[in-house]
């Protein structure tokens, strides 16, 4: 028996990376996980068919959260595949991507998220727990200031975390734990990798002031632990603490 059994949960962007790793943790814990994905289909369906394959319950559902038919969709695919929804991690991000418009990063990491809670907890029942995943140089904008190249999306995932910190009278009424999980720069993924060519040396020197950068696996293991750690609504988990961005007692 997991922790999670028999709960339907959803993991926004989880074709890949940390996501993904996330998907298949919860997974294995015993729930049901919706993955998520807004282009990649054959990486959903990849990570979807391991978890099966592994003996979990997962599908995977393409869905642009920026749009507003995306999270409904979500939503719509647990309590349809899974009878209901008492988890939803906020993972998907972005903001670096070529090609975007000026505003995406906004449109992304604040009004998307907000959209996709809302929907969410139309539906879930009390107990249940929502997770958004942001990063130290988000988290702290306002008192730390972080590369230029990665200031746009701090601003707007602060932006989203302030947003949803709103909504947590709401969710009380509900009896629905909000749960903020920042980290550091991750080894791995793509905005690592995106940060390091806008300003090469910009990950070795991070890694050198905090003393560790968490890998996909190491950091997706520290959100994993806090869907059911026992923690007021309004939490923050700062994953390896936050060396340069507190002081230091």
């Amino acid at each position: 028996m997991g922790a999670l059994d028999g709960i339907g949960a959803i993991v926004t962007g989880s074709s890949r990376g940390i996501g993904a790793d996330v998907a298949q943790l919860l997974a294995a814990e015993g729930a049901a996980v919706v993955v998520n994905y807004r282009q990649k289909a054959p990486r959903a369906n990849k990570v979807a068919a391991g978890i099966e394959a592994a003996g979990g319950r997962a599908v995977a559902v393409g869905a642009d959260l920026t749009t507003p038919e995306g999270p409904a969709a979500l939503v719509d695919a647990a309590v349809s595949n899974f009878g209901g929804l008492g988890l939803l991690v906020l993972n998907a991000s972005g903001g670096m991507e070529s090609g975007v418009g000026e505003d995406y990063a906004l449109k992304l990491n604040r009004d998307a998220q907000v959209n996709m809670l809302k929907a969410a907890a139309e539906v879930m029942p009390a107990g249940s727990r929502v997770v958004f995943v942001t990063s130290h140089q988000a988290h702290f904008i306002d008192t730390v200031p972080t590369m230029d190249a990665y200031e746009p999306v701090a601003r707007s995932k602060r932006a989203g975390e302030d947003a949803l910190r709103d909504l947590i009278p709401m969710l009380e009424n509900k009896g629905i734990r909000l749960v903020v999980v920042s980290g550091d720069m991750i080894e791995g993924t793509v905005t690592a990798t995106l940060l390091d060519r806008a300003a090469p040396g910009a990950i070795e020197a991070r890694r050198s002031e905090a003393g560790k950068l968490y890998s996909v696996a190491e950091f997706a293991a520290e959100i994993v632990k806090m869907v059911t750690a026992d923690v007021p609504t309004g939490h923050t988990e700062l994953v390896g603490g936050a060396r340069g961005f507190v002081p230091q007692g």
